[in-house]
């Protein structure tokens, strides 16, 4: 068979959904049998995503190979269940990149390198997902919005595509159809133009999928079907929902898996989605009670406005593990820097509190604050990456009384440095090598029988192998615990349940289950590897200590 394409763009604003669409279709043709294999192009310059500020471009998701990348990757992750990688995330600075290192290699045998180059490598990357992943359908998101500047060049490699591979190759247009409240009628002028601007490019989409806040009447279709030259029926409604996690089964509802079976001239398989429709099902039934949980983070603000998606992968565990216990979830957004000033008392009393990711001194003293205040107050408590980091620095102070104890990243001259630089990281940034030298993507760690952490693992069966009790979970720091002080923690109550096997790094601390009902930190982000289906087990845990505590 020869390999199908399927490029998805977004029309009229950014952020409009192209990942969970993207997303959800992959997912209604796998379970109709087909390999597919998604990959998201980038138009800005970074090499990856980790040295983008989550406020600017949300959390990048960590991939299992280290590859720091957009959200919709972990979307896919989430949806296909299956990992993604290298090849399935491309970024334009990626592409220029390869292009200029391949002219410095003279692999263009002196032909002049222009924009046609550009295009050229984008279709490489392309093939090179195909192939590698023995992929039957390539789903192609193109981020951005129709009629920016900087991604055009994805456009045209589009464009080039299906006129190389005709019959092969469709494209679907993902635009707004809002509905202003002072009119209360859905306005399809938005995606009319936005569709004008696709043609400009040389591109007439197959299927147009309209994001609306409830699924679109036949008027608006038909009007849309004039101005847009789209077939009514290739009209598909994606309408707000309770959760992201319906639409695959609302585009199925509407036949967008015929459609597009039809137009790529393949065999019309009926999707098997029951998996998805019992998990659905769970969501929306009704819970048990309602949790609260405070999350006292860094990377909330955007001007006047709070942005959910700098800590994305960690609310999407928090549900998968949520759904899975049956409870309802109130989270509370607490900005540490406002707990520096104003004091834990503006944490109030949630039945659980999280420090996630972070980077730097800016917010640092109130994480540490939140992390005191969850310990003494019995809270369970579950700090991610710079929140165990900083949990350990809470207790050297509070506890082990080093009153100055700190991390080394904030307090270089710390007489304390409970989480310090190991050799391997200090060349680095001496040289200001930020980008990708980070330990990334899945570590192995060791996990101590009897703890609170080798509990979670084994009843969820996540080790990777049980006889040594190995599990993995992905990484994205560079500072570590600084083994001098890992006795005089474990005799106060602070046990380090789990090492790296070869480097004898501290993957994860706890406080001893006679000392407080929930309290762990990891140096790993179990956040990246929860699924809708498979929540992961320390938040399984975390979440039922909260459940416990209401």
């Amino acid at each position: 068979m020869p390999k199908k394409y399927i490029f998805i763009s977004g029309g009229v604003i950014s952020g409009i959904g192209k990942g969970i669409t993207s997303a959800s279709i992959a997912l209604i043709l796998k379970s109709a049998g087909f390999r597919v294999s998604p990959i998201k192009f980038e138009g800005y310059l970074n090499i990856d995503a980790g040295t983008i500020n989550p406020i600017e471009h949300g959390d990048p998701f960590l991939c299992e190979d280290g590859t720091e990348s957009d959200m919709d990757i972990g979307t896919y992750e989430k949806f296909l269940d299956q990992e993604m990688g290298k090849e399935n995330f491309v970024t334009m600075g990626q592409i220029y990149q390869k292009i200029i290192e391949k002219e410095r290699r003279f692999e263009y045998n002196g032909e002049d390198v222009e924009a046609v180059h550009i295009t050229e490598e984008i279709i490489n990357r392309i093939h090179h997902v195909a192939e590698k992943n023995d992929a039957e359908i390539v789903i192609i998101e193109l981020g951005g919005t129709a009629g920016e500047y900087w991604n055009v060049f994805y456009y045209e490699a589009a464009r080039l595509l299906a006129f190389r591979h005709p019959g092969d190759v469709i494209h679907i247009h993902v635009s707004y159809v809002p509905t202003p409240h002072h009119l209360g009628e859905p306005k399809t002028k938005p995606t009319q133009l936005s569709v004008r601007t696709l043609n400009s490019l040389g591109i007439q989409p197959d299927i147009v999928v309209a994001r609306t806040d409830r699924r679109l009447d036949d008027r608006r279709k038909e009007r849309l079907a004039t101005f847009c030259n789209v077939h009514p029926a290739d009209i598909i409604s994606n309408p707000d929902v309770e959760t992201p996690y319906e639409i695959p089964l609302i585009l199925h509802d509407q036949g967008i898996e015929k459609r597009i079976l039809a137009k790529l001239g393949l065999p019309d398989r009926k999707p098997d989605l029951s998996a998805w429709e019992k998990f659905i099902a769970s969501v929306k039934a009704p819970k048990e009670k309602t949790i609260e949980i405070a999350i006292i983070g860094k990377y909330f603000g955007t001007g006047d406005y709070q942005l959910r998606d700098s800590y994305a992968a960690l609310f999407d565990a928090i549900d998968h593990a949520c759904w899975k216990a049956n409870v309802g979830l109130k989270t509370v957004w607490v900005d540490a820097e406002r707990v520096e000033k104003e004091g834990t008392g503006i944490i109030g009393q949630p039945d659980g509190i999280i420090v996630p990711i972070g980077w730097g001194e800016r917010g640092a003293e109130g994480m540490i604050a939140a992390a005191t205040y969850a310990r003494e107050k019995k809270i369970p408590y579950l700090g991610l990456c710079y929140g165990m980091q900083l949990a350990a620095v809470a207790f050297a102070r509070s506890v082990l009384g080093y009153s100055d104890a700190n991390t080394t990243e904030n307090n270089p001259k710390t007489k304390h440095p409970v989480i310090h630089l190991i050799e391997s990281q200090k060349e680095l940034m001496e040289r200001r090598a930020y980008g990708g030298t980070m330990r990334l993507g899945g570590w192995v760690a060791a996990v101590r029988t009897g703890t609170r952490a080798w509990k979670l693992y084994n009843a969820a069966n996540a080790f990777i192998d049980k006889e040594k009790n190995l599990t993995s979970e992905r990484h994205r720091h560079r500072y570590e615990f600084n083994n001098e002080y890992a006795d005089e923690f474990e005799k106060n109550g602070f046990i380090i349940s789990a090492r790296s096997p070869v480097e004898n790094l501290c993957e994860i601390i706890e406080l001893r289950e006679d000392l407080h009902p929930f309290y762990l930190g990891t140096q790993g982000h179990p956040e990246y590897k929860s699924r809708p289906l498979a929540p992961n087990p320390i938040f399984i845990g975390f979440i039922d200590a909260c459940k416990s505590q209401r």
